[in-house]
């Protein structure tokens, strides 16, 4: 599997790495129940099939993804395992509800909290998840400014190898840069999710940060395995339900979409998972895409996506059939 520079650091990572939300089980903003086991073979088999690195975070089954993540790394030699790749400022306390906090003895908190579930003396990219959160209605203890800063010191202590965001627009970057240099930005992107497209890839592409993008298959919707029977059935705590690209009259448009993407990939051996992950990776400025998997197999469904490139009437097709607003 070829890898890219992140940004200008030392990283070079592979055009696909796993994304581990779904596999950290039931909170607020999880995918339903989830069987440890399975989200250890699949993790396993992300490494074995080429991907070298895991982006998971804290928040993320209150802890629990990033304590799956080291058991299943746990039996790997060192000199074999991904880059790992983690976040802070989402927190939480003895009645597990998530809270936003970027101050600075926060975020000094979270990170020894997750080198100890993570089983590693060093983080290799340590993220700040949101620089606001709309879920919750009170201001933030903290600023951008001063969880930057928290960041940059970390860095020089050498607890984490290189500081990157995750959800932040250009102003937020700015503000961040003028303090210390950004590896990376992390942001939602799809082809039913192209806001970045606009000003934040551009500032990325020639201030030399890394893009890797987090729901390319729009959470499972372009995988080509999604039904309408299926997200009808979807667990009482998987957040989809309550996600309006789930509900009509966007379901009905997406559905038509994702069949387009099967006639593409089909000739090609490729699903259409694997041409949602492809059409992100696309653009000059993303680095890399985020994909979860919470079985082996469907790591094997996805996997194909890091070398398969779209050719200029495959993107014109993906474009004429996108869904209008």
């Amino acid at each position: 599997m070829q890898t890219r520079q992140l940004g200008r650091t030392d990283l070079h990572i592979t055009s696909i790495g796993f994304g581990a939300w779904a596999i950290g089980g039931e909170w607020r903003f999880g995918w339903g129940p989830q069987d440890d086991a399975d989200s250890i073979a699949a993790i396993r088999q992300a490494v074995a099939r080429g991907m070298n690195w895991i982006d998971t975070a804290p928040a993320y089954g209150l802890g629990h993804s990033e304590e799956v993540v080291a058991r299943a790394l746990a039996d790997i030699p060192r000199r074999e395992r991904p880059y790992v790749f983690t976040k802070c400022t989402l927190v939480w306390g003895d009645d597990r509800v998530v809270r936003h906090d970027v101050s600075g003895p926060s975020i000094r908190r979270e990170v020894e909290h997750s080198l100890r579930r993570l089983q590693v003396e060093t983080i290799d990219l340590y993220q700040m998840h949101w620089p606001r959160w709309a879920a919750q209605a009170e201001p933030s203890p903290g600023s951008v400014a001063e969880a930057w800063e928290t960041l940059a010191d970390l860095q020089r202590q050498g607890k984490v190898r290189h500081i990157g965001v995750s959800n932040f627009t250009v102003d937020d970057l700015k503000t961040a840069g003028a303090i210390a240099p950004v590896a990376s930005l992390q942001p939602p992107y799809s082809m039913l999710r192209r806001a970045i497209e606009s000003e934040i890839l551009p500032y990325c592409a020639e201030h030399g940060i890394g893009v890797i993008v987090y729901s390319p298959m729009l959470s499972g919707l372009l995988t080509g395995a999604m039904t309408r029977e299926r997200v009808a059935n979807l667990p009482a705590g998987d957040w989809r339900r309550n996600n309006k690209e789930y509900q009509e009259p966007q379901l009905s448009a997406n559905l038509a979409l994702v069949e387009v993407l099967k006639t593409i990939g089909a000739p090609h051996g490729r699903s259409a998972g694997e041409v949602a992950i492809a059409w992100t990776l696309r653009h000059p400025a993303v680095t890399a895409a985020i994909v979860g998997g919470r079985s082996a197999s469907q790591v094997d469904g996805v996997v194909g996506a890091a070398d398969f490139r779209l050719s200029d009437a495959e993107l014109a097709r993906i474009e004429e059939a996108l869904p209008r607003a």
